[in-house]
């Protein structure tokens, strides 16, 4: 083989070139004299006992007892002996070593599980048929070392990361790729962006059902309905058009908003009757029917679950001139309203608001037969330049009665109390109703390090790190709606950190941006390589133009390379 500093011919595109290049500079692979790498051909196993050798420095822990088929002239002699010593690699009965014969992939794990004893560092605690859907091909002397591979980063499945092929002999990239993972997880080499590693706080959230959700949107009329003057009929014939379409992609779950700006897609009497169903807020549609009833209806006559979007504090989405009627909250406590930017905002500090918040959301789960009910990401409004949201008055009430809290302090705990009472208040009237929040993307600036944007901490007053550690949700979607690969804002990096913050094991799912590949903004494939990565569940916003692209993914030739292709049409 060459050295390692030639450019190598035959990795441009390939999956596995990062870990390549990257174990090319250590000295750990190199190329042919052609210059190429056949990243695809299989490995043999005296050439995986060369690649132990220049990877690893363990310790001698048992004498070299020769193999029948090594001879001392054998190039890879030196290797085999010392991988021996070190405990990477083990014979077959008769004492043979088979040198020519191509490694599985199992072994190569096998390997690195004994070579660096991880059974003495690790508990596993994976649970192989949720992770793997070819699980039942491992064999039963091999899945504790499989759990401990899988727990500490080592697996690399490509192209499907659910599909482990044990059995399959190893190419030169994977065994590359988990090479590499094994540097990782010792220290000795920086992580790689990849979206065909499987990871261990992936695997801690896993669960046999994949979420399968889409947001349908009622605000400004983005999903439904389409405008706000259709008849009954019309209403119900788009409302079957959406669910239809759900569950012909596959999906098995709908998140659809009814309470928009302090109103109701339903039949109400906390609340008016929303201006987004019917034109005019307090007015029902006529002839009358109730859109959350007949929602359900049709959700679970086709296996979908119903999760009940609620906006907590938004009163009004526009500028446009209302008249809200007697039971809108502008008219029954306008003290808890405030105008900011070009909306109106309740004030989630007062108790007045929080207490309507609360039973608007708790009378839909004692009267409905919802699946779910799930927040998005408005807690206290977006931040606008030069202006301040007007809670001073509630502030200094607070401050008047014996509160200690800073500003920003109190106004986070305002949220955490919501959150906390409407987690207790589902699960005592019905404890199968799951509650779930699709927070901002970023929790902090450099959280994970590296990472920039709004600090929803300290500008939305949204804690949700807090919440997955004290268990008051029983999912959380963050909204991952950047790149993969990008620094300052990595799909990849942030996901991670997401799943990281999850001691109490909640289903951690992930929200994407649909309107993205609107004008080719972002290819198919900048999707792809998200949605394959995540393998714990995803939503999409909107509803439509997913729709709609994936109508146009249909069109395209048979054996497009598009994974949202294969989820949304062809399972």
């Amino acid at each position: 083989m060459t050295t390692g500093n030639l450019l190598l011919t035959d990795l441009q595109n390939h999956w596995a070139r990062a870990f390549i290049e990257a174990l090319v500079q250590k000295n750990v692979f190199s190329g042919f004299p052609d210059r190429t790498f056949r990243p695809d051909r299989s490995m043999t196993r005296a050439e995986f006992a060369a690649t132990i050798l220049k990877a690893f420095q363990q310790p001698r822990r048992r004498p070299y007892i020769p193999f029948g088929d090594v001879p001392g002239n054998n190039w890879a002699a030196p290797a085999i002996q010392a991988a021996f010593e070190m405990q990477f690699i083990s014979g077959y009965p008769g004492n043979v070593f088979r040198p020519q014969g191509n490694i599985t992939r199992l072994e190569v794990w096998l390997s690195l599980v004994s070579g660096l004893i991880l059974a003495e560092k690790i508990s596993p605690s994976v649970n192989l048929e949720q992770v793997y859907q070819d699980a039942g091909l491992i064999p039963l002397w091999a899945r504790n070392a499989i759990a401990l591979a899988t727990q500490a980063g080592m697996v690399v499945n490509y192209p499907n990361l659910k599909f482990l092929e044990p059995h399959r002999h190893a190419t030169r990239g994977e065994v590359a790729g988990i090479i590499y993972q094994a540097l990782v997880y010792l220290g000795q080499a920086p992580e790689l962006n990849s979206s065909y590693l499987v990871r261990s706080n992936t695997v801690a959230v896993s669960h046999r059902r994949e979420f399968r959700g889409a947001w349908v949107t009622t605000a400004w009329n983005i999903d439904f309905p389409s405008t706000p003057n259709l008849s009954t009929s019309q209403q119900q014939a788009e409302l079957v058009a959406i669910l239809d379409r759900l569950q012909a992609l596959n999906f098995n779950a709908v998140i659809m908003q009814f309470r928009v700006d302090g109103d109701a897609l339903y039949a109400s009497e906390l609340e008016p009757w929303s201006e987004w169903l019917t034109g005019t807020q307090g007015k029902a549609p006529e002839p009358f029917y109730d859109p959350m009833e007949f929602t359900i209806a049709q959700c679970h006559h086709r296996g979908l679950e119903l999760h009940a979007w609620f906006n907590p504090y938004r009163a009004r989405s526009h500028n446009r001139p209302l008249a809200h009627p007697p039971n809108h909250v502008t008219n029954t406590h306008p003290q808890g309203v405030h105008p900011y930017g070009n909306f109106l905002w309740m004030d989630p500090g007062d108790k007045k608001i929080q207490d309507l918040t609360y039973n608007v959301i708790m009378d839909v789960v004692r009267r409905y037969d919802v699946d779910g009910v799930h927040i998005d990401d408005y807690f206290y409004p977006y931040p606008i330049s030069g202006q301040t949201f007007p809670d001073q008055a509630t502030y200094a009430a607070y401050r008047q009665g014996g509160g200690t809290m800073s500003l920003n302090g109190w106004r986070r705990e305002n949220v955490n109390q919501m959150v906390k009472r409407l987690h207790q208040g589902i699960k005592a009237a019905k404890p199968h109703v799951r509650f779930g929040i699709s927070p901002f993307g970023i929790y902090r600036p450099d959280q994970p390090p590296g990472i920039r944007g709004l600090d929803q901490y300290d500008q939305l007053y949204a804690d949700p790190k807090k919440w997955l550690a004290e268990g008051w949700v029983d999912y959380i979607a963050p909204q991952l709606y950047w790149r993969i690969d990008p620094p300052a804002q990595s799909y990849r990096q942030l996901l991670n950190w997401w799943l990281d913050q999850n001691p109490q094991m909640r289903h951690v799912y992930v929200g994407n941006n649909i309107t993205r590949l609107e004008n080719q903004v972002w290819s198919v494939e900048e999707f792809d390589r998200q949605i394959a990565s995540v393998g714990v569940g995803n939503l999409v916003f909107p509803w439509g133009i997913f729709s709609t692209v994936c109508a146009l993914l249909k069109m395209t030739p048979p054996g497009s390379p598009t994974y949202l292709r294969q989820i949304s049409i062809n399972n």
